[in-house]
């Protein structure tokens, strides 16, 4: 299993990026398995941002970032990506795109990082105001 992320960087306050996460190595057409964004900021946990079902296509989102970002998958081409939006210096965090395995009993448990049994190396995200 292989996830490249890509498209992180420094922007300012109120600005947009999209973060793309690149799979390789297994199949997305399994059951109970969700590929996701999770961040982890200076001194914090490692926490989950959004995250999609695989099976059935639902999305999952934390609340500081509903309605913010979006995430999008595309089986044919192997890619997870997050447009992020009106980002604000809260944001500012290291992002993992991370694979996991079910199975799911709560909308919470796919934003856990506990259920994530694959990392990509993280891309950096830096909102300066």
């Amino acid at each position: 299993v292989q996830l490249v992320e890509s498209g992180g960087g420094s922007v300012q306050s109120g600005g947009s990026l999209i973060l793309s996460c690149t799979a390789s190595g297994f199949t997305f057409d399994v059951d109970d398995l969700a590929i996701g964004w999770f961040r982890q900021a200076p001194g914090k946990e490692r926490e989950g941002v959004s995250c999609v079902d695989t099976t059935d296509g639902n999305k999952f989102y934390a609340n500081s970032v509903k309605d913010r970002f979006t995430i999008y998958i595309d089986k044919a081409k192997a890619t997870v990506n997050m447009h992020m939006q009106s980002l604000t210096p809260d944001d500012t965090a290291v992002y993992y795109c991370g694979v996991g395995r079910g199975p799911y009993y709560t909308d919470y448990d796919y934003l856990d990082p506990e259920y994530v049994a694959n990392w990509g190396q993280g891309t950096r995200v830096t909102v300066s105001t």
